[in-house]
């Protein structure tokens, strides 16, 4: 089940909403009752849906998931109850579970097709990847990290560690969310009208992005990178992959601000996963606004204990990069793809980082959106063979310079380009800023055009999305196969 679907829109959210807000009632008729929880029924509607939304397409992994959460369960529990060194044992024995499971799923194949090139003869195995594998597993490690570490009290109560790392909203492409952020959410909740009206605006900011956008980029690319890559031109290069680069961002954000607008419906407040990240001046600032829950993972799970900043930087870095490649896929081109990050921010921590101020800032700009499409051309690509094709025609070797399938697809499209262009930027936020300015005196005043602007707003989003919805074959999301 995808997000920016008809289904979804029109009958799961509305029997979800439906069921939850029954469950809210029932909540506080008993709220005197201390001996459960404040939020039961409301948590065991959010567990329930969540697994028919996880189980949808492949219901066989809905006992994954259990199993994994149930192994997080005890490790966890352990973690609390047991001192010394066998309060750290159940902790290497819940992380090894989480990465013996996130590797037999994820990169056995790749393991077998490495052995199998070298001259080491072993089965590949056909094991299909469970959607949001990476996202659980991840929250389930932090969960064990953070209990260990007395970050963030034990969870008790098994169904509520299921709520936890099982909850639809952020359960297939993140953002990856700490316990800590919302253990006290679990227990004792409350949503207001803000919080539901903040919410449905942030849910449908982010449709418009993934069907208004990333839909109609994503077309584009694969008219260049997918179904004509053995015949690029070198201007197809460059379209074909500009098209990525608004897709993956448009498609990826989008579905962070989905999942961050249900979850403050339901009384969650996730942490945010992007800040303009095609605004950054380095490569440094870039990823410090993009998927910003993935890289404060590695941060602090991962580079930290290395050493961080004390000992071995910059062989700290190039771990936790490949890692991060990874992370994103069983693939070397992902591997390829983590590492030239990891060397480019070691290099700018001895160049440009140290005198970012003295050089202009279109400079830096252009240096770093120039970088970040290049990596795109690695990350777009699941082999070496056809990433050679690519970079070949992007460098001005392709099959010509340019012909009327790149002029159909930029000046045929040449309104999209500009509204993403808009878009990628903080528009909304610059408007909401001046309007805020000029109205300073008239918050009556204030209060009425912005109401006003998101129900023209809204009502539009969701006219042009339901339009485009219609008949829609390929909707979806990039992130939910890593």
């Amino acid at each position: 089940m995808v997000f920016s679907d008809l289904f979804f829109l029109f009958v799961f959210i509305p029997a979800f909403a439906l069921c939850y807000v029954v469950a809210s009632l029932i909540d506080r008729k008993r709220r005197s009752d201390s001996t459960f929880s404040k939020c039961l029924v409301r948590n065991i509607v959010t567990v329930a849906f969540s697994l028919i939304f996880y189980g949808w397409g492949e219901p066989i992994y809905v006992f994954l998931m259990l199993l994994c959460v149930f192994l997080n369960y005890l490790s966890g529990l352990g973690i609390d109850r047991y001192e010394g060194k066998s309060r750290k044992r159940a902790l290497i024995v819940g992380l090894a579970s989480n990465i013996l499971i996130l590797g037999i799923f994820k990169y056995a194949g790749l393991l077998a097709e490495s052995l199998n090139n070298v001259g080491i003869p072993v089965p590949i195995p056909n094991i299909a990847l469970p959607i949001g594998i990476s996202f659980y597993i991840f929250q389930s490690i932090s969960y064990l990290v953070d209990v260990y570490r007395k970050d963030a009290p034990v969870q008790r109560k098994f169904g509520n560690l299921l709520l936890y790392i099982s909850m639809f909203p952020q359960l297939v492409a993140g953002p990856i969310v700490r316990y800590d952020t919302i253990a006290r959410e679990i227990q004792d909740r409350h949503t207001s009208i803000k919080d539901i009206n903040d919410g449905i605006y942030r849910f449908l900011i982010g449709l418009a992005k993934k069907v208004i956008f990333a839909n109609q980029f994503g077309e584009i690319a694969d008219q260049f990178l997918a179904n004509g890559l053995n015949n690029l031109s070198t201007a197809g290069a460059w379209i074909g992959i500009m098209a990525y680069a608004f897709q993956i961002y448009f498609d990826f954000s989008g579905y962070s601000d989905m999942a961050i607008g249900m979850g403050r419906c339901m009384g969650f407040h996730f942490n945010e996963n992007f800040n303009h990240p095609y605004c950054a001046n380095s490569i440094t600032d870039f990823w410090r606004r993009w998927h910003i829950s993935l890289g404060s993972f590695f941060r602090d799970y991962v580079y930290i204990p290395l050493g961080g900043n004390r000992r071995h930087q910059t062989l700290n870095i190039l771990i936790v990069w490949a890692l991060t490649g990874l992370w994103h896929g069983a693939s070397w081109t992902f591997m390829l793809w983590g590492l030239y990050f990891g060397l480019i921010l070691v290099l700018e921590k001895y160049t440009i980082v140290r005198f970012i101020d003295r050089i202009p800032r279109i400079v830096l700009h252009i240096y770093t959106i120039t970088l970040i499409t290049l990596s795109w051309g690695i990350f777009y690509f699941d082999n070496l063979s056809d990433m050679g094709k690519f970079f070949e025609s992007f460098f001005g070797g392709g099959t010509a310079i340019a012909n009327i399938a790149e002029e159909s697809a930029f000046w045929g499209n040449f309104w999209l380009w500009v509204a993403g262009l808009i878009f990628i930027i903080p528009t909304r936020k610059f408007i909401e800023e001046k309007t805020s300015l000029l109205l300073q005196n008239n918050q009556s005043a204030l209060a009425y055009v912005g109401l006003t602007s998101r129900i023209v707003v809204s009502l539009l989003i969701l006219i042009t999305s339901i339009a485009l919805l219609v008949g829609a074959t390929n909707n979806a999301f990039i992130y939910t196969r890593f």
